[in-house]
């Protein structure tokens, strides 16, 4: 995917979250982060786009820390999320092709510019899911090329860092597979960060497979995973493990 087609509905997906928190109301529970209320969520992804923005405009080459969201609520609470996600939008479709900033995962990616702006699509696609449970009914669809790209993204970019938890004692092969999409994907768990190919060479013990729509989704613990084949124990292990801190 061009990195246009990510700030494309990096821009859709942030106005369908904030009309979800709307329609649902800042003090709904959200049943896909059960910690969290619609405040949480707005206040959590509006400071990860401020954070995101400040890299692009500011040209920083290495990390920041995110910031708080502000002690906001309701409608004051939404306009500063539609604000933080428009200055983002606007940041990104301005800044120069070749801009030279800080990323911070693995994941093949041709610029810092088509970095963030990518990340910051998955970031909001799969808030923006979290806001529509939170106020009810169907979430909105996710495309399939978006969700190949976003596992892809999840399994070589998050879970290739040192920080991931998903861990083995013993060497295992987990396979990953799309059955409405020619994606497939090998992760090779051990005592070390998962390394993940986008392949399926060797022999696997345990494939987790779907449509890319809700494998997408499971894989980031929205969902169940559609489908398990093998040593059902390495979902469960993805399933307790693999959350991003």
């Amino acid at each position: 995917m061009e990195t246009a087609e990510f700030l494309e509905i990096l821009d859709q997906e942030g106005r369908s979250l904030a009309a979800a928190a709307e329609a649902a109301g800042t003090g709904a529970k959200v049943p896909t982060c059960p910690q969290w209320q619609v405040r949480d969520l707005l206040r959590h992804t509006g400071a990860v786009h401020r954070w995101a923005t400040a890299f692009v405009a500011e040209g920083h080459p290495s990390p920041r820390p995110i910031g708080e969201g502000p002690d906001l609520d309701g409608g004051d609470l939404l306009t500063w999320y539609r604000d933080s996600h428009r200055h983002l939008v606007d940041t990104l479709a301005a800044a120069p092709a070749d801009i030279a900033v800080w990323t911070f995962h693995p994941a093949p990616s041709p610029s810092p510019l088509a970095f963030w702006t990518r990340r910051q699509a998955h970031e909001t696609a799969i808030h923006r899911y979290d806001a529509e449970t939170a106020r009810g009914g169907s979430p909105s669809p996710v495309g399939i090329p978006f969700a190949v790209d976003g596992i892809d993204e999840l399994l070589r970019g998050f879970h290739a860092r040192a920080g991931s938890r998903v861990r083995t004692p013993q060497p295992r092969t987990l396979r990953v597979r799309t059955t409405d999409a020619d994606a497939v994907w090998t992760v090779r768990l051990s005592t070390e960060a998962p390394a993940a190919t986008p392949d399926a060479t060797g022999r696997e013990d345990a494939e987790l497979s779907g449509p890319a729509a809700e494998l997408y989704l499971a894989l980031w613990n929205r969902t169940p995973v559609p489908s398990v084949s093998g040593d059902a124990t390495l979902a469960e292990l993805w399933r307790e493990t693999s959350g991003i801190g």
